[in-house]
């Protein structure tokens, strides 16, 4: 499978569609449902619309279907939160939150060194991207578990929140939950930059073996 240079960008431009289109509807109209069923809708898609360009092959249709939903289902609980919170003002936060992490994330898309990769690891748009990516490029959901459960633990702690609103307490659960998430992804990104770099090293020696 060849990739083309602009596949690259392909993670995190679904990655803020979704968070865009599922924050913001979400926010705005106060419904968890309608801002999950709209980044649904809008991540099928932009998939469906790389799929047919050619793009990319897409090996594992089932995986980038699940990162679709588990991200969707994420971004918008915290639209919903921001509506709860904020009332018709939510929308306003959640077009500020996502103008922040696309900012973040296309800047580590264009220069990967340009930020540290603790930095990356606290932001669900970039958990969401590395998910869809690495599903889109043929490594599959097992590669990226363990962004998966950081959206879906962040999804869940949200919606506890939300659910619980005007109580306050339940926002230190969802920090701590978040900074935990943030670890272990990070950790887990660790491990797949190791695993990656012996993966190339044994390719090397196989295809130039010593005489």
């Amino acid at each position: 499978m060849t990739l083309l240079p602009h596949i690259l960008f392909a993670g995190p431009v679904a990655a803020i569609v979704l968070m865009s289109v599922g924050m913001i509807a979400a926010a705005a109209t106060g419904r968890l449902w309608i801002g999950v069923g709209l980044a649904v809708l809008s991540g099928g898609a932009l998939v469906l619309f790389v799929r047919v360009l050619g793009v990319v092959l897409m090996p594992h249709p089932l995986s980038v279907a699940l990162a679709v939903a588990v991200a969707s289902i994420s971004f918008a609980a915290r639209g919903a939160l921001f509506a709860r919170s904020a009332g018709d003002k939510g929308w306003w936060i959640a077009v500020a939150v996502v103008a922040g992490e696309a900012a973040v994330l296309f800047t580590a898309a264009a220069s990967p060194s340009t930020l540290p990769a603790w930095l990356l690891a606290l932001l669900p748009a970039q958990w969401a991207s590395t998910a869809i990516q690495t599903a889109l490029t043929g490594t599959g959901t097992l590669a990226a578990v363990w962004e998966l459960s950081a959206l879906a633990g962040t999804a869940a702690a949200t919606l506890l929140v939300a659910r619980l609103w005007p109580r306050r307490w339940p926002y230190l659960i969802m920090f701590a939950a978040w900074l935990g998430l943030s670890a272990l992804v990070w950790q887990g990104a660790n491990h797949r930059e190791v695993a990656l770099q012996g993966s190339t090293t044994a390719t090397n020696r196989q295809e130039n073996p010593r005489p």
